[in-house]
């Protein structure tokens, strides 16, 4: 008897990519055949993914980037990947597909969509994105990595969280040392490219804060690579210790020591903070068309869990008053992170996997 198949269309962002990731391990490890969708540029994003997955790359474009012609060849382009992605099913019907969003997943979707196979979207924001829009009414499942998640009409979601990293399930839970007279850390992050935003204001504002809580403080604080120097220099001015680098590759035990987290909202990071638990000032990407990162942090601040500043208001003095109250509370700042932990979705690939189970037998 051949495994059962199971279909990943996924488009070529981390954000789309690393939850597709989680998925093929976890349905590998159950015995299943594994097979990924994308396209040339989605494709680039696959050296993560174990050997054992057949990456299948379809013809697939956005209308977001490029001049005129390439815009007008967008939909042969789509139309020639969905014939190629429906082909591919007629002679190896899989069990399940499961779409993670972006442009490379509408080829496989539509193909599952028209043969009539089991299939589900995983949405990682608190607001759909286009394509997971597009198939929103046209699928069996739809998880969901942020809860509450926006849905059209009387259309329900299913809440499994968004997968994190063997590493943060490392320090899932991690015992809080909550903020008081010693050394206290704070983590600065701005996503996958760091954000001006961040190393303009976090480290003006760091420096203005009480004298007895500045002391105290130490930051790990990623940049641009053009604002390292200058964010060293101010730090190193102003006598604060500050470790300032373009990326961590020990976020996940920098988080767990940390007080205090200060970052963009995407959804992993939402994800990652909740599962160690850790309080934290959200500052959703202003310039986001869906608002998606307001979205993903809502949880948490309804929860108690975090603060939100948005980008229009993120300003020194704003900053410096909100660091220098949660830090000077150390009993509402313990709260904070309990309060987070229980947010935290530390089985979200198990959900995962599930759902894709249900359907097969379906």
């Amino acid at each position: 008897m051949n495994a059962p198949l199971l279909i990943i269309a996924a488009g070529g962002t981390g954000g789309h990519m690393f939850p597709a990731q989680a998925l093929a391990e976890a349905m590998l490890a159950k015995g299943w055949q594994v097979k990924l969708s994308t396209d040339a540029r989605g494709a680039r994003y696959t050296g993560g993914f174990p050997d054992a997955v057949e990456v299948n790359v379809v013809g697939s474009a956005t209308f977001a980037r490029g001049g005129l012609l390439q815009k007008a060849a967008v939909p042969l382009r789509i139309l020639g990947g969905i014939a190629a992605a429906k082909w591919r099913m007629l002679r190896q019907r899989p069990d399940v597909v499961v779409g993670f969003g972006g442009y490379p997943a509408i080829p496989a979707m539509t193909a599952a969509w028209a043969l009539r196979i089991p299939r589900m979207i995983h949405e990682q924001n608190g607001v759909l994105g286009r394509v997971n829009q597009l198939f929103a009414r046209r699928v069996d499942r739809i998880a969901c990595g942020t809860w509450p998640t926006a849905l059209p009409g009387r259309i329900e979601g299913v809440h499994t969280g968004n997968p994190v990293r063997a590493t943060i399930l490392e320090h899932a839970g991690a015992p809080y040392i909550p903020p008081g007279d010693y050394p206290m850390a704070l983590l600065v992050l701005g996503g996958s490219q760091g954000a001006r935003v961040m190393s303009d204001i976090v480290p003006p504002a760091i420096a203005a804060l009480p004298e007895e809580i500045r002391r105290n403080v130490r930051v790990s604080h990623q940049a641009r690579p053009e604002d390292v120097e200058r964010v060293t220099d101010y730090y190193e001015s102003e006598l604060i210790k500050a470790d300032v680098q373009t990326f961590f590759d020990d976020v996940p035990r920098r988080m767990a020591d940390a007080q205090l987290v200060i970052s963009r909202s995407g959804a992993s990071t939402v994800a990652d903070v909740s599962v160690i638990g850790r309080p934290a000032i959200w500052v959703p990407y202003g310039g986001a068309i869906r608002d998606e990162q307001t979205a993903n942090a809502r949880q948490l601040v309804e929860a108690g869990a975090a603060e939100v500043m948005q980008e229009a208001d993120f300003e020194v003095a704003p900053l410096t008053e909100k660091l220098t109250q949660l830090l000077g509370d150390g009993d509402g700042m313990m709260k904070m992170a309990q309060a987070a932990l229980a947010c935290g979705v530390p089985d979200a690939t198990d959900r995962l996997v599930a759902l894709v189970e249900e359907l097969a037998q379906k």
